[in-house]
């Protein structure tokens, strides 16, 4: 039979051991062409420019029709 612990932990003892796993929110900067928003060294979704060119075409999304 193995050993067991003689008393329950507490925890604030279980919360210590986790501490350093804590998640944090991606860091944002703003795009420098249309200034929204984005994350640093990636395409920017809004007006698909990098590094001062348009990389990418962003397609505009369709209205729909009135009757």
């Amino acid at each position: 039979m193995p050993p067991l612990p003689k008393r329950k932990y507490p925890k604030a003892r279980q919360g210590d051991r986790r501490s350093h796993l804590a998640t944090t929110p991606p860091q944002l900067e703003n795009c420098p062409q249309c200034h929204s928003p984005k994350l640093p060294h990636h395409v920017c979704p809004t007006c698909g420019s990098y590094g001062g060119k348009e990389v990418i075409e962003i397609k505009s999304k369709a209205k729909p029709a009135s009757p």
